[in-house]
């Protein structure tokens, strides 16, 4: 059976019955007060009727807290909440970014899902909040390889173009060999901006990989061990010593960034690198395929409550 023929894509009522039991696996939790005795559901009757939809839209999964009697739904305090889309709309966007190796562009989701590129556009942008993590656990370990490199992409209006990439956005990626990458955007490639990340991120007992770059020769030497190759001298493996892992990363993010996505805001950019993360942390080569990334992206919506005024 085809993942896009379940019921919780097409059917309003088992697309929260789904969201519910990952949400809440050990039943309702009242959004207002945190309670999670015996709540009771309601029958949900309908919205205001609209242009839209004349006769108003039917409410799914209406409940009423037993302690402090204000009525909820699972898409309070999630990336859900106040949205006008059905969630079975909402179910299929996210399995689409996550399905899409290269990210799915909103114009596609607009096209696709007959909504509106606005709100295609937003919840893109609310789907990658979702997908953004909360993990701070250092990366590495004894005997681990962390390869770190940075590159440039797109064009700041604001900034004249001048030498030395200054018109570009710098990004900063540190990936674990066979685990997770991590991205940052930064303002400049120099000690200042490389060793806080750096030192916050990567665990001291790992080995250490990076390129020829004079910022990583005051860092490598704080790890169990550095390892650098020259690019500027075509030398791209030597042993163990390599950065294509993190080379790999980039030729995905930039083939999605420049292909899919085609123009990225600077202050948007943090969005963009967290689903690009999510995806290569939670790739194929780990085990780990559509179906099940789509769950734990889900997961991910609990607690990322984001607004139009704070995407735009």
């Amino acid at each position: 059976m085809s993942v896009l023929s379940r019921p919780y894509f097409h059917d309003e009522a088992a697309a929260f019955e789904h969201v519910e039991g990952m949400l809440w696996p050990q039943g309702p939790v009242c959004h207002h007060c945190g309670s999670m005795e015996k709540h009771y559901a309601l029958k949900g009757g309908r919205t205001k009727p609209s242009k839209k939809n004349p006769n108003g839209v039917e409410i799914h999964g209406l409940y009423k807290c037993s302690d402090c009697r204000k009525k909820f739904t699972v898409r309070m305090g999630t990336i859900f909440e106040e949205s006008h889309l059905p969630l079975h709309i909402w179910l299929q966007a996210l399995h689409a970014m996550c399905a899409s190796k290269k990210g799915v562009s909103a114009h596609q989701l607009h096209r696709a899902l007959e909504i509106t590129y606005k709100t295609a556009w937003f919840m893109c942008h609310r789907i990658r909040e979702a997908m953004r993590s909360d993990d701070f656990t250092p990366m590495g370990g004894v005997g681990k390889f962390v390869e770190v490199d940075e590159t440039y992409i797109g064009r700041l209006a604001d900034v004249p173009v001048g030498p030395s990439g200054a018109h570009k956005n710098v990004v900063l990626t540190l990936v674990e060999r066979g685990g997770a990458a991590r991205s940052f955007h930064i303002d400049s490639a120099t000690v200042a901006r490389v060793l806080p990340i750096v030192n916050a991120n990567i665990h001291k007992e790992s080995v250490f990989m990076s390129d020829e770059a004079r910022v990583y020769d005051n860092i490598g030497p704080e790890f169990a061990a550095h390892g650098t190759v020259n690019h500027g001298r075509e030398e791209y493996v030597r042993g163990l010593v390599h950065t294509n892992t993190v080379e790999g990363y980039y030729s995905i993010f930039k083939r999605g960034m420049k292909g899919v996505y085609q123009h990225c805001a600077e202050h948007h950019l943090h969005r963009y690198l967290a689903e690009l993360d999510f995806r290569y942390s939670n790739r194929s080569a780990m085990g780990i395929e559509d179906n099940v990334r789509s769950l734990i992206a889900l997961k991910g919506a609990k607690g990322k409550r984001l607004t139009y005024r704070r995407a735009v």
